[in-house]
């Protein structure tokens, strides 16, 4: 069953919707993912409140979730099976469609922020392991130690994977953000450490446009959360794109995105949305997903 819920922005105003990932484990449940949300919800609506872009509200709201161990995504990423970190990172401004990803960056404290400068740069789109370390470096941005990343939640999800290797499969608490601003344009950003145990050299979605990112002011801006390998097979943010472009509100266009991709490779997630409208939804077909979404000034958050 796909749960979902909406909101109508009034006269075309600015609008913000935040996730902390979809998945099945205790860690993405409680009071501290959703109390998380909610402030990196509100940090990037009072952005939007004094004219920000939706480009801006994006990358302050997920560079707050990397920075909350409470996430798979920053500090407290999941691990490799070899017990490090490769963080993934996209942003994309749907005014311009400039986009910049990188992915297997190493011990950076906000792979947002690396993806923002790549997307600034202009030259290229993504850039993958030692090259987009070597990028960061070059664009000032500076590796920390990777200890001081790495939690003790992290390890324990680690270590529970190398017991039952079938928690491969399940998500763990990828972060994203999607924004309409006053003027009507759309972005949209994603952030992860990926599924606990993975491969060195993996890469999931959330680099990935039109996968786990998406934003095009056409049509509207999306984030996904899951698993990483099945999002990436269905492309499931263009699935929402073009369904948003056909008409359909955004909740039925993540209602639909998400019901496809569970029945064509029986995998399951979350989709945030908004439209070019204003409008926002989210969907999962998981038991948990934290989010918060700011509205015509109205705060609503939930798991």
């Amino acid at each position: 069953m796909t749960l979902t819920a909406s909101w109508s922005g009034g006269g075309g105003g600015w609008s913000i919707l935040v996730h902390g990932g979809a998945g099945h484990g205790a860690h993405q449940k409680g009071p501290e993912t959703e109390t998380g949300c909610r402030l990196a919800a509100q940090a990037a609506a009072e952005l939007l409140g004094r004219g920000g872009s939706a480009l801006d509200a994006v990358e302050l709201a997920v560079k707050l979730l990397e920075d909350d161990p409470n996430y798979n995504a920053g500090t407290g990423a999941s691990l490799t099976v070899e017990g490090r970190l490769e963080l993934d990172a996209s942003i994309m401004d749907g005014r311009t469609l400039a986009l910049g990803a990188v992915c297997a960056l190493s011990a950076f404290k906000n792979p947002v922020l690396v993806a923002r400068k790549v997307l600034e740069s202009g030259r290229h789109v993504l850039y993958a392991g030692a090259g987009a370390d070597r990028f960061a470096r070059e664009h000032g941005s500076f590796p920390v130690e990777e200890n001081s990343m790495i939690t003790d939640g992290a390890r324990q999800r680690l270590a529970g994977y190398l017991v039952d290797l079938k928690s491969a499969t399940e998500g763990a608490g990828t972060v994203g953000a999607i924004a309409r601003d006053a003027s009507g344009s759309v972005a949209a950003a994603t952030s992860t450490g990926g599924l606990v145990g993975k491969q060195p050299g993996r890469v999931g979605d959330s680099p990935i446009a039109g996968a786990g990112t998406y934003a095009d002011d056409t049509a509207g801006a999306v984030s996904s959360t899951g698993h990483g390998e099945g999002i990436l097979r269905v492309a499931l943010a263009s699935s929402v794109i073009f369904a948003l472009r056909a008409g359909s509100t955004p909740e039925q266009a993540a209602s639909s995105a998400l019901t496809m991709m569970q029945r064509r490779v029986a995998s399951t997630g979350g989709l945030i949305v908004v439209d070019r409208a204003g409008r926002l939804a989210w969907a999962r077909t998981t038991p948990s997903m934290a989010w918060a979404a700011v509205c015509d000034g109205a705060t609503h958050s939930g798991g």
